[in-house]
This record gives structure tokens, C-alpha cells and sequence, in this order.
């Protein structure tokens, strides 16, 4: 287990599920949105952070967290360990409001210092559509992968929870 990709939609709780691994194992942690985000939540180009991807899931160990369709086949094919956080958009809409409450005009440590924390519904709506634009397409490409990868889909935050118990380090 020397790469680990975490997926899921925003708010189901990747970055903080990375974080909890890279405490358990002695991999390097990159935040898709660390690597995407510019101070002033500017993006990073398209192109650009395709191959910052690619540069990165190169490496011979890592944990990276993030959706970011545009690059998810690059990290799944690259990954040993596959983990899809299945939540249900209620849940991730709901923690996602929270964070931003929470950590109002903060810098988080998962995403660009420069980037605070703020309530934007447009975010909230890409959350509440993620099952309708992308989970299928999700189940579809780790459907392809399931001989070769080791993967797991938690549809619960209770089930990750006893796995991350009894993770095999």
C-alpha cells in the first residue's frame, strides 16, 4: 500500500480521512486542492494541473484526496488503494456548511493558505448534484479497476470508522 487515492464529494470528508491514514502510515499527503487553488481562490489552468497530477502520482508513494474529474483516471490508475467516500449529499451538504461556519474567513490546512473559508452557494449546489454528475460515473471507472486495486466504498461514516479501527498498517 504505498498510493492511496480518496474520492468522494466535497464535504464527505477526504482530506480529514488522508490525514487520519497519513498518521497511521509513513506516506506523503498532497491535497488536490492545495495543488489546484492559488492564493484568492484563483485555479490553477487546466493543463497545468493535469501535469501536476501526473507528476505527483509519478512519485512512488503517496495519499492524495480530491475529486477533480478531470484528473481522477490519472490517480486511479496510478493508486494501490482505492477509497470512494459514498456519502449521501445530505450528509456532505451538511458538513459542508458546517466547515464553513466553522472555519469562516480561516485558512484551512487542506486547501492554499490565502484561501478562507466562506459560504458560497454555488459550492453548496455542485455538492447537492455530485451523486446526478458524478457518481455514476465514479462507480463506472472503479467498476473497471476492481480486479487489479484493492477498493473500498463506504456508504456511511460508521463503517469507515471501524475500517480505519483495524487498518492494516
Amino acid at each position: 500500500m504505498d498510493r492511496i487515492a480518496i474520492i468522494g464529494s466535497a464535504g464527505s470528508g477526504k482530506s480529514t480521512l488522508a490525514i487520519q491514514i497519513a498518521k497511521l502510515v509513513d506516506l506523503p499527503l498532497f491535497h488536490l486542492d492545495r495543488l489546484f487553488w492559488k492564493p484568492g481562490w484563483v485555479e490553477t489552468p487546466k493543463p497545468e494541473f493535469t501535469l501536476i497530477v501526473e507528476e505527483v502520482t509519478r512519485k512512488p508513494k503517496w495519499i492524495i484526496d480530491g475529486n477533480y474529474s478531470r484528473t481522477i483516471e490519472i490517480r486511479l490508475k496510478a493508486a494501490d488503494l482505492i477509497i470512494f467516500l459514498d456519502y449521501s449529499k445530505y450528509l456532505c451538504l451538511f458538513r459542508a456548511i458546517k466547515r464553513s461556519f466553522q472555519n469562516r474567513n480561516k485558512d484551512r490546512p487542506d486547501i492554499t493558505e490565502g484561501c478562507k473559508e466562506k459560504f458560497d452557494m454555488e459550492f453548496y449546489k455542485w455538492i447537492w448534484n455530485f451523486p446526478k454528475r458524478s457518481r455514476q460515473k465514479i462507480i463506472f471507472a472503479l467498476s473497471k479497476l476492481e480486479d487489479e486495486k484493492k477498493i473500498f466504498v463506504f456508504k456511511h461514516p460508521k463503517e469507515l470508522k471501524k475500517w480505519i479501527e483495524d487498518f492494516p498498517i
